[in-house]
């Protein structure tokens, strides 16, 4: 019997640049939007990281 490999799991968590081109907006707008607030990010090994569940907040057209 074949083992049934995991489905594709989505990342818990995307670059900056990624972000970007998942909202559709520039890299700027991005930086812009963590700055004043509106989109929160986290450092992760130094980096700037978007967790996948904020993205998907913003996408629905969520508000804090």
């Amino acid at each position: 019997m074949p083992k049934k490999l995991p489905d594709a799991v989505q990342p818990a968590f995307y670059s900056l640049a990624d972000a970007a081109w998942i909202l559709g907006v520039d890299h700027d707008q991005v930086h812009r939007a963590i700055r004043v607030g509106t989109l929160r990010a986290e450092r992760r090994r130094s980096r700037l990281v978007i967790p996948a569940a904020e993205l998907l907040r913003v996408l629905d057209g969520g508000a804090r």
